[in-house]
């Protein structure tokens, strides 16, 4: 539905996760026999998991934890972990700033050159353990350090920006932008790209050769794209939008290219909805920020809080309060929706009767702006519960 802004212009009315609720169907199932996990390319996840490629959330330590929770997480290769040997003195130093200092003094951390041999270094020590092993590019670098990721035998690559697209103009010869689509049929691993929040962008990004998308440009907890650039979509629409592209390009190439929601959720029901809008599964930063285990000692930033000429994020604190398996798979000691994320997701499918991740994609949604205020009234007076 269009909404008129003004004479010669219109425009459509989007959702986030706080405007819809989930519609139970005529039957429940017991949370028993629900199925959430999830399968990218030729790896098995036991949940639908991905960890955000953010410094405060993942290390080679907390991808090994998540590995064994059965997720993935992606390591970002332009982080600290891929500049400094021993990034852990500045996590400290970076939770003790000021807010008014976090910005600059990050800006200086982040100056470091990446240090090519640690890349390699980082993405063996995760694949020692076992695990898949995930990590993340920005398109400007990724044809310089594609060799290091393919010596080290990585698993999955992610080439992920704020907004990422198959075509990129320059009218600067000298400049030679990522060819995404040569690139990715030529690569010998399966790549995952993003982000993106159009019907457009995404089926024009499945059409690259990728195995999956993400979804989301500034719903992030840290992020402030949304203030800075003015440009996002709310997720709930984005994510439907995503997978309306899956649609056409199923129909078209027969090749199924998984949706990946980035971004925007705070607790179970949040991962509830975007499944049901159409996600195959979620990439997650801050509420993984409040694990005990996380590197960023209580606090979360992006990838774009250090930009050294236009920051678009801000740190913010998470506070440590549960395990990294509480949060994913309980159990919960708190009664918000923020621990036990997974177990959630199961428990609403099983609650709506649906039985596998795919059959949840086609739950019914409805628009519901009373859904977190209705008969709430002592909760929001009281700060507990919904009302914090």
């Amino acid at each position: 539905m269009e909404v008129e802004i003004g004479i010669g212009k219109s425009a459509r009315r989007a959702y986030g996760f706080d405007d819809i609720a989930i519609v139970p169907s005529r039957r429940t199932r017991d949370p028993e026999d629900v199925d959430i996990s999830w399968e990218i390319d030729a790896f098995p996840f036991e949940l639908p998991l991905v960890a955000a490629a953010m410094d405060a959330i993942v290390s080679p330590r907390t991808a090994i934890e998540v590995g064994r929770l059965g997720g993935l997480a992606c390591l970002n290769l332009e982080g600290l972990w891929t500049r400094y040997e021993d990034p852990e003195p500045l996590f400290e130093e970076i939770a003790e700033l000021s807010a008014e200092k976090a910005t600059r003094r990050m800006q200086e951390i982040y100056a470091e050159p990446i240090k090519e041999e640690l890349i390699g270094a980082r993405i063996r020590e995760v694949k020692g353990s076992g695990s898949t092993v995930c990590a993340s590019l920005t398109p400007q670098r990724v044809e310089r350090f594609a060799k290091h990721v393919l010596d080290a035998e990585l698993d999955l690559l992610v080439i992920q920006g704020t907004v990422v697209s198959a075509e990129h103009v320059s009218k600067d010869a000298s400049r030679q932008p990522l060819n995404l689509k040569k690139f990715i049929r030529e690569f010998e691993i399966p790549v995952i790209v993003g982000g993106c929040a159009s019907y457009s962008t995404a089926l024009h990004l499945m059409r690259t050769g990728a195995v999956g998308v993400l979804v989301g440009v500034g719903p992030g907890h840290a992020c402030t794209t949304r203030g800075v650039l003015g440009i996002g979509v709310p997720q709930a629409t984005a994510i439907a939008d995503a997978a309306g592209a899956r649609i056409r390009h199923l129909d078209e190439t027969g090749v199924y290219v998984h949706v990946i929601a980035d971004g925007g959720m705070r607790t179970g029901g949040d991962v509830a909805k975007a499944i049901a809008c159409g996600a195959d599964a979620v990439m997650i930063g801050s509420p993984l920020a409040r694990a005990y285990e996380a590197p960023g000692r209580g606090y979360q930033w992006g990838m774009a809080t250090f930009h050294p000429t236009l920051p678009r994020g801000a740190r913010v604190r998470t506070d440590r309060c549960a395990s990294m398996a509480e949060v994913l798979v309980g159990p919960a000691h708190d009664n918000d929706g923020t621990l036990n994320l997974f177990g959630a997701l199961r428990t609403s499918m099983a609650t709506t009767g649906y039985e596998t991740l795919k059959e949840f994609q086609k739950a019914e949604v409805m628009v519901a702006p009373a859904l977190k205020t209705e008969g709430k009234v002592l909760q929001r007076e009281q700060h507990i519960g919904m009302g914090r």
